[in-house]
């Protein structure tokens, strides 16, 4: 993917997708389902969007994972410490990988699951 330069809007579109994490604050799971939603429309005419949709989808699945395990962890007090770090994570990342990909270039998660290849 490095030598690939996206056009301007597979870029918009990239960005777009992991924007569309932030859904999450409104809707319910829309951390996850935003980015799904963008990538089942953009995957099959834009590649470089249908590896950054696949990346912000797998990412959104992973933070719902540790914050399920987070909210469990709460009866214990761990998880209120783990809950608000996810939550800074989470934003920094999302924010960091929209504007990589509106530079033109792959952002890859740290601490993600990749489930959907």
């Amino acid at each position: 993917m490095e030598s690939y330069l996206p056009s301007k809007d597979e870029r918009l579109w990239a960005m777009i997708a992991h924007l569309s994490a932030l859904s999450g604050f409104i809707i319910p799971f829309g951390n996850a389902l935003g980015p799904l939603i963008i990538w089942l429309i953009k995957r099959e005419e834009m590649p470089f969007v249908n590896q950054q949709g696949k990346e912000a989808l797998n990412f959104g699945i992973s933070v719902t994972i540790y914050a399920a395990i987070s909210y469990i962890l709460v009866f214990i007090l761990v998880g209120v410490v783990a809950l608000i770090a996810l939550f800074i994570f989470w934003l920094v990342v999302v924010i960091i990988a929209a504007v990589r990909t509106n530079e033109g270039k792959a952002y890859r998660y740290p601490l993600c699951i990749r489930l959907v290849k």
